[in-house]
């Protein structure tokens, strides 16, 4: 018997962002190892003209989701689409919904939040510090609560070298910055930006410092704890080894250096890499709720879910892998040889960028203009400059997370629940993993199958001689520029060339003695 799976039984649950990557799974690991919970109700709102149960209906039927459409179709009946939206007051919820949350619920999952870094602050706080006071507004009136889990980062304090499992004090008064809010314009806010987050690299980790300081004002006597995961990447064992849903972090890097257009980038490959898969904080978010209901802790209790300290990789190890994994499992129509480079200098690294993204970029849409085809490359060069610049921060930085708590909440757990639940990661093969995440990248994100490799790999070899010749070119081309320019160059290659022609001449009769 899993304890933790059995305190799910016949209880509700609410989770915000469950339309989000780590939702999705969160949602699914619960209908799949407590299946004697009561209901989970997903906080939505309607996007592009569709309605939360057409949404609720477009989330079923990801592949996340094949295993029980399968085995135990019956279980997602458990799901109830709640129509809202966190940046309204009230969460927008109607009056006959937020009645039945409040006499249902019993534990809350808090992953809504807007996760790009280079957000507008005020949208910002308007969904991760305003959105997160609401939720805590509605759980002061759910009759049955027994725990609310608050999904933070642990790039929250990234301005700090040693993060430890606390709260820390917030970089500004959230309160004051929220009544800005109602009143002044977006214009005023993007240029106060700078200023207000300081040397916080964006404002994605400064407005989740601000909700962590909002909980702890807010929460009073609500059974409250905070998870805190780093990078979240694709899923390491479940539900498939390798999902992931969108481009994010280092998916983007993936995708632009699997198909050939990343040729570099601004990283310390020495520094620690603190990926986590996301089945790992989704196990932990679990078995948090069931701790903090069972033990009812007095103070709140954060936990950092990383994995620099228990099973440590290097950006060098990563990208080392990454290349082995995306040659061996070539992605289709790869437009250049796969094989990114970091460099650790800021300059040397753009110039780089300049000769290596921008001007292939505008040499191939010249060149599809003069074929009457529409030029993308210079579009896809501007995604991946912004990209690179959001995660430079973390590329050139390295951060000591301490995790003394989940490591004692492990310890406490049942060799069952160990089992079922598993946030531990000593078992954690980084080359194994990096090449399901590859995978997984090529088949879920960029929807190609794996029956397409014979042929991009037959694809991928080709660009390899290009490449080679390519390099070829460019080394007479140089060695050209060089003899025309200089004398004593071309004095010391005719010098060379004779040397090579006398020792030629001369090896028969070496031969002979």
């Amino acid at each position: 018997m899993s304890t933790v799976a059995d305190f799910y039984r016949d209880r509700s649950v609410l989770i915000t962002g469950a339309t989000g990557f780590m939702g999705k799974v969160l949602v699914e690991k619960l209908l799949r190892s407590c299946p004697g919970l009561s209901k989970i109700y997903l906080l939505m709102r309607p996007k592009g003209g569709h309605h939360v149960d057409a949404r609720l209906d477009e989330l079923l039927n990801s592949k996340l989701f094949d295993q029980l459409r399968s085995s135990c179709p019956e279980v997602l009946g458990k799901l109830v689409a709640v129509q809202g939206d966190i940046t309204l007051p009230g969460l927008g919820i109607s009056p006959a919904d937020a009645a039945t949350l409040a006499s249902n619920i019993s534990v809350v999952f808090h992953a809504a939040a807007t996760v790009k870094f280079d957000e507008a602050l005020k949208l910002s706080l308007q969904m991760n510090v305003l959105g997160t006071r609401r939720l805590v507004e509605l759980c002061h009136k759910m009759e049955k609560l027994v725990a609310l889990v608050h999904v933070s980062t642990a790039y929250c304090n990234c301005d700090r070298v040693e993060v430890k499992e606390v709260v820390y004090p917030p970089p500004i008064d959230p309160y004051k910055l929220i009544q800005l809010v109602d009143w002044m314009d977006d214009d005023t806010f993007n240029h106060l930006t700078p200023k207000l987050i300081g040397s916080r690299p964006n404002t994605y980790t400064y407005t989740k410092a601000l909700a962590e300081h909002v909980l702890v004002q807010e929460a009073g006597s609500l059974p409250l704890a905070i998870v805190r995961p780093s990078i979240v990447a694709a899923a390491w064992r479940e539900p498939l080894p390798g999902w992931v849903d969108n481009l994010n972090g280092p998916t983007g890097l993936i995708v632009g250096a699997g198909k050939g257009m990343l040729r570099t980038l601004h990283c310390r490959g020495e520094l620690v890499a603190d990926l986590i898969p996301v089945d790992i904080p989704i196990n932990l978010l679990i078995v948090t709720a069931w701790h903090t209901a069972t033990q009812r802790m007095k103070e709140i209790v954060v936990y950092n879910c990383v994995s620099g300290i228990e099973r440590p990789v290097r950006w060098g190890e990563i990208n080392e892998h990454g290349m082995i994994a995306l040659r061996r499992n070539a992605m289709n129509d790869v437009v250049w040889y796969p094989d990114l480079r970091f460099t650790q200098h800021k300059t040397l690294n753009t110039i780089a960028v300049l000769l290596q993204h921008w001007l292939p970029a505008y040499l191939m849409d010249a060149a599809a203009r003069l074929a009457g085809k529409r030029p993308i490359m210079v579009r896809i060069a501007q995604k991946l400059d912004r990209a690179a610049s959001c995660l430079e921060y973390f590329t050139t930085h390295e951060w000591r997370f301490c995790n003394e708590n989940v490591q004692g909440l492990w310890e406490n757990l049942s060799e069952t629940d160990q089992k079922t639940f598993n946030f531990a990661l000593s078992a954690l093969h980084w080359p194994t993993y990096m090449e399901q995440y590859c995978l997984g990248t090529k088949r879920y994100v960029m929807k190609e199958e794996l029956n397409t490799l014979p042929t991009a790999r037959k694809h991928l070899s080709k660009m390899w001689w290009i490449q080679q010749a390519w390099r070829v070119l460019v080394v007479v081309v140089a060695w050209r520029l060089v003899m025309l320019r200089s004398p004593a160059a071309r004095r010391a290659w005719y010098g060379l060339f004779r040397l090579l022609v006398r020792l030629l001449t001369h090896l028969p009769i070496l031969n002979r003695i």
